[in-house]
């Protein structure tokens, strides 16, 4: 079965409204569970989301990052683990769309493509035991063990907290090869071929449950030696192209404010349907509660604007692109902190209710707590942010003297 992709990008966001409902209405069970929402997935496919930044000429959709991230503020209100998956997901595409980027071709191309043939979705699987996040050094202990007839490569190792595995068609693993003085680079694995590769269910998390990102194990999965990506020593490998740096954490910070927008919203409903006996009306009606949402839809309009606005300049590139790059990081810690503070406000509003597991308002509350943890985060984002203002202020300290 083969699905032409969308190539209208504004199409695709108009014909979500459906698919976030649907997304709403099972994410409560596969919270509980822990279940991945492979039906989500299909639904996206054949919506052409999950090509949404791929070429065009290969049936993409061809977005950039404003769309990307309009289109995860959306899910994310309807279930933010399925817009969490997409959103890695999205941002492979767009490494693989890099003018200058490490992607062999025929290897992006064959990626690429394979979305018009189903849901092939792809992550990158980097996070280790003992190294935790690359983000902050050091060498993986998987290894890429070179084979004598130079078909290629098996890996030996385990990844932690990778995110959507049991979905994944494509898992992008990062290693270093067996050689004396190791190499380090991405290796593809085809994960049709279930030989050489588990998955162990470790994922028991508070929040963001159907993510199902539990440990991968390979135990001799194959890799072409076409299939492998940037490999390089240790001491060479490129810093992040600063475009794509800027689509991780707004990436990242629409999935959660769409966790924010979704609390809101079923904050709003509840005032408006509560009626206490003793008072007669909606508690909707009432001064204090419209304040109390006031500073809450101050704190989703203020986020929104500031998230959208910073993707559109970084489309937009020209002469504002270096500035929208330096804030990516700083708007990921604001929007992600601000949408805990809407989803705790909203709790503590309501009182008991918010925190029972028979309310959406819980579940919102656990999720949202979990874009603390993500690459950059919130120390990472001020160190960098620290230092650039004391280099500026060095500067003008200087030029005045």
């Amino acid at each position: 079965m083969s699905v032409g992709l969308v190539r209208n990008s504004a199409t695709t966001i108009d014909g979500l409204g459906p698919v976030v409902e649907a997304l709403a209405a099972a994410a409560g069970t596969h919270d509980a569970d822990g279940s991945f929402p492979h039906e989500a997935f299909e639904e996206l496919w054949r919506h052409g989301v999950l090509g949404l930044v791929a070429p065009t000429q290969l049936g993409g959709g061809g977005a950039g990052l404003e769309t990307s991230v309009r289109v995860l503020v959306e899910l994310g209100r309807g279930d933010p683990s399925v817009a969490l998956v997409l959103a890695l997901h999205l941002l492979q595409h767009a490494h693989m769309n890099l003018p200058d980027g490490p992607w062999p071709r025929p290897l992006r191309e064959r990626l690429q493509r394979s979305l018009q043939d189903g849901p092939a979705i792809v992550n990158a699987l980097r996070v280790e035991p003992e190294l935790g996040t690359p983000a902050r050094g050091g060498l993986p202990a998987t290894v890429a063990e070179r084979l004598p007839d130079g078909s290629g490569y098996r890996l030996r190792g385990r990844k932690i907290y990778s995110t959507g595995a049991p979905g994944l068609r494509w898992l992008v693993v990062y290693a270093r090869t067996d050689d004396p003085e190791p190499l380090v680079g991405q290796f593809v694995v085809d994960a049709a071929d279930r030989t050489g590769w588990r998955i162990e269910p470790t994922w028991n998390h508070l929040g963001m449950r159907a993510t199902a990102s539990h440990d991968v194990v390979l135990d001799g999965a194959f890799v072409a030696a076409d299939s492998v990506v940037g490999l390089t020593t240790p001491d060479a490998v490129p810093a992040p192209d600063p475009v794509l740096a800027a689509w991780n954490p707004l990436l990242i910070a629409a999935t959660y404010h769409g966790v924010a927008v979704a609390a809101r919203d079923w904050l709003t409903g509840y005032l408006h349907h509560r009626v206490p006996s003793g008072l007669g009306r909606p508690l909707a009606t009432l001064p204090r509660f419209q304040e109390a949402v006031g500073r809450i839809e101050a704190g989703v309009r203020t986020a929104g604007r500031l998230l959208s606005d910073t993707a559109r300049r970084v489309d937009e590139g020209g002469d504002g692109l270096a500035e929208a790059l330096a804030d990516a990081g700083v708007v990921k810690l604001t929007v992600t902190n601000s949408a805990i503070d809407v989803v705790s406000n909203a709790v503590a509003l309501v009182g008991n209710p918010g925190l029972s597991r028979g309310n959406d308002l819980e579940r919102h509350l656990r999720n949202v707590l979990c874009s603390r943890i993500h690459t950059p985060q919130d120390d990472m984002i001020l160190a960098g942010a620290g230092r650039a203002a004391l280099a500026s202020a060095a500067n003008a300290t200087g030029a005045a003297r």
